[in-house]
């Protein structure tokens, strides 16, 4: 399973070994006017806790068991997370694809992450409501928000939402890329929507005041569901599809029904970005740009879908990352948009300065600092508090 799901494929990005990890602004960058960063939250609300040169080490060598989300987790990743600024992280924990129990495995998961945070009290706070984020910020370390991505661990009881709220999952997407009981994801080929299943487990994942997150889905599951929440909804980690003609990403009609049901889309540090080249650091601002156009800026932030470890060894990350592509596409869950040769980051936006750096670029795009701080976490937190509580 480990080969095949997205969190191992998407989640890490590279740091700019010139500036130690913190990434390279281009030249004009570097003279405009940079951003007050201070202690401005930041709310990665889909992305990852790992060191990717652990992947490329024997596999006598994996921090974790094959196939979890925390395989690569080690030191290095939770000081490059602390030293990113991130006050909150969504982490993609449980059954995702692949061939293992979804229910078993999931809960296993929940008792795995709670051992790790409970093993560093110092860097990493368990999130159950929107005070925890705060607090996370206030103590310097990171909040983990336990999310999935995937309701395959619902199997055909919509009540076991309230089983794993209970268990402080705090965000549960509906579908990943295919089609699962509940809806229709971004790579089915008819735009089927949201199932009378997926109802019930919408109207449960409300009641028990979990986010319901809409990444991956098909464009008519989501206008569903938007529709079918009592809660606004998010959409954790997503582009625009007017600008990058891809499945993975959120058309303007999403995006606007988001938004006018109190919504928030995190846009990701992905190859979606663009669909006939490989994007960079500027693809993530215009893509942002877009978002705040059609959506207002009181509903976009940041989801990157990777973590903030440096690659060392980048012809074998390369390698690997094309395996792993050959691998996903025979299981058949692989997103238009991924290929050979293309590496799950943006290049010139990476490492655990990677949320100064964007924050710099919209500054010199002209953003003042009140939607800037809107993007980076304010706007997530608002929606967590109105969901979870403070």
């Amino acid at each position: 399973m480990s080969e095949l799901t997205r969190r191992h494929l998407l989640r890490y990005s590279v740091a700019g070994a010139a500036l130690g990890g913190l990434g390279a602004l281009s030249p004009s960058l570097s003279a405009a006017r940079s951003y007050d960063f201070g202690d401005t939250l930041v709310i990665n609300n889909l992305g990852g806790i790992g060191n990717p040169n652990l992947r490329l080490q024997p596999p006598a060598t994996p921090a974790g068991p094959v196939g979890s989300s925390y395989e690569h987790l080690d030191e290095r990743a939770l000081e490059d997370l602390i030293a990113s600024g991130t006050s909150a992280i969504n982490v993609t924990l449980g059954h995702v694809a692949g061939p293992v129990e979804p229910f078993e495995y999931s809960v296993g998961e929940i008792a795995a992450w709670n051992r790790i945070i409970e093993q560093h009290p110092d860097k990493l706070l368990k999130v159950l409501t929107s005070g925890d984020i705060l607090e996370a910020r206030r103590s310097g370390r990171t909040g983990v928000i336990f999310g999935f991505q995937n309701t395959t661990m619902l199997g055909s009881d919509a009540g076991r939402a309230g089983l794993f709220a209970g268990l402080g999952v705090r965000i549960i997407q509906l579908t990943y890329n295919d089609r699962n009981a509940v809806g229709a994801g971004s790579m089915v080929p008819e735009n089927s929507g949201l199932t009378d299943f997926g109802r019930q487990v919408v109207a449960q994942l409300n009641a028990e005041r979990v986010l319901v997150d809409l990444s991956h889905s098909g464009e008519q599951t989501c206008l569903d569901a938007i529709k079918a929440s009592a809660s606004p909804i998010c959409i954790s980690h997503t582009g625009c599809r007017a600008l990058s003609d891809l499945p993975r990403n959120k058309t303007d009609a999403e995006l606007r029904a988001l938004a006018g049901r109190g919504g928030v889309a995190g846009i990701y540090f992905m190859p979606f970005l663009k669909a006939d080249s490989f994007p960079d650091a500027s693809d993530v601002v215009r893509h942002i740009e877009h978002a705040i156009k059609v959506c207002g800026e009181d509903h976009v932030g940041i989801g990157t879908d990777g973590g903030t470890t440096a690659v060392d060894d980048l012809p074998a990350y390369h390698a690997a990352i094309d395996a792993e592509i050959a691998s996903r596409r025979a299981a058949g869950i692989s997103a238009r948009g991924e290929k050979p040769g293309v590496v799950p980051f943006i290049p010139d936006l990476q490492g655990p300065g990677q949320f100064r750096q964007l924050a710099d670029m919209m500054a010199a795009a002209g953003h003042p600092s009140r939607v800037i701080e809107k993007v980076m976490g304010q706007n997530f937190l608002r929606l967590q508090r109105e969901v979870w509580g403070a």
